[in-house]
C-alpha cells in the first residue's frame, strides 16, 4: 500500500473518531461546503454563509450575479437528486448521466446550433460541436464519438463498482477519482462537465460508504493542472494523487477546525462555572 494510501486511512479514522459527524445539521453544511466549492472553480463567488441564506431562506445574495446563484441553485438540486439516486441500486446509463447534467444545467443551459446540429445543454444533451480545454489548449474528443465512448465508461463504471473490494477504503477513493477524470476527459456536455463529473464522483463515494472530498476553490490551479498533467501523460495516477492528498488535507483542517471549536467551548464553561 502507497504512504498516501495510509495516511488517508489514518485520517478518516481520526476524522470519524472526531465526533464531527454528530454534529446537528453537519451533513447538511458539508452537502452546502461541496456545491459552493464545486461552482466556485467554475467562477462563481457565491459564499458558503449566501448559499446556505438561499437555499434555507431563499434570500438571494446582494449584489451577485443571478446566473451564479442560480448555478448553485441547480447543482443543489441536482446533488440531492444523485444522492437519493445512489441508493436504487441501479446501473449508470448514458440516459442517466444526460439526466444528471440537465438538473446541473437547468435554469443556466441554452440551445446551441452548430455544423452538427442542434441541442439544448439545459436538457443534459450530449454536445454535437467540438471543444477544448480553453483557449488554445488541447481539443477533447470529437463529438462523433462521445456518444460511444460515454457508453463505454458506463459499462466500465458499473464493472468497476461491482468488483471494487470496498474494505480497501484506497482503493474505493482512487476509483471514485478515475471515474471523473474518465468521464471529464470525455467531456460529454457543452458546459456543466466539471460539476456534473464531480458529483459523480461523489456520487460513487457515497455509494461506497466514503466521505465525500471536496475540491476546494483554494486548490483550483492545482487540480486543473493535475487534469491536464493526466491527459498529457495519459496517466490518471497523476490526478488520482493531488486529488487523495488533498482530501487528506481538507479532513485534517476540518479536524482541527473542530477541536479548537471544542476546546473554546469547553474553556468557555469552565470560566462560566468560577
Amino acid at each position: 500500500m502507497k504512504a498516501i494510501d495510509k495516511k488517508l486511512i489514518e485520517t478518516i479514522k481520526r476524522y470519524t473518531a472526531s465526533g464531527i459527524e454528530q454534529q446537528v445539521d453537519y451533513e447538511k453544511f458539508y452537502l452546502y461546503s461541496l456545491i459552493t466549492h464545486s461552482t466556485a472553480i467554475e467562477g462563481s463567488t457565491v459564499t458558503e454563509v449566501e448559499n446556505q441564506l438561499l437555499f434555507d431562506e431563499g434570500i438571494a445574495a446582494k449584489g451577485k450575479n443571478l446566473m451564479e446563484q442560480m448555478m448553485n441553485v441547480d447543482l443543489k438540486d441536482a446533488y440531492l437528486f444523485g444522492f437519493k439516486w445512489t441508493k436504487s441500486a441501479k446501473p449508470y446509463t448514458v440516459e442517466f448521466l444526460c439526466e444528471l447534467s440537465a438538473k446541473v444545467m437547468r435554469r443556466t443551459g441554452t440551445e446551441y446550433s452548430t455544423l452538427g446540429g442542434t441541442f439544448d445543454s439545459s436538457k443534459g444533451e450530449l454536445r454535437l460541436c467540438n471543444v477544448s480545454a480553453g483557449v488554445g489548449g488541447r481539443s477533447y474528443l470529437a463529438f462523433q464519438k462521445v456518444p460511444k465512448a460515454t457508453a463505454e465508461f458506463c459499462v466500465w463504471l458499473n464493472k468497476a463498482l461491482a468488483s471494487v473490494d470496498k474494505d480497501d477504503m484506497a482503493a474505493c477513493y482512487r476509483l471514485s477519482f478515475e471515474a471523473h477524470f474518465r468521464l471529464v476527459t470525455i467531456h460529454p456536455w457543452v458546459d456543466g462537465n466539471g460539476r456534473t463529473t464531480r458529483l459523480l464522483m461523489n456520487m460513487v463515494q457515497r455509494q461506497l460508504g466514503l466521505i465525500p472530498s471536496i475540491v476546494t476553490k483554494e486548490t483550483k490551479g492545482e487540480y486543473i493542472q493535475a487534469l491536464a498533467d493526466s491527459r498529457e501523460n495519459e496517466d490518471s495516477n497523476i490526478i488520482q494523487e493531488v486529488m487523495m492528498a488533498q482530501h487528506i488535507a481538507n479532513l485534517e483542517s476540518r479536524i482541527l477546525q473542530y477541536q479548537k471549536t471544542t476546546d473554546d467551548t469547553a474553556s468557555d464553561t469552565v470560566i462560566g462555572n468560577l
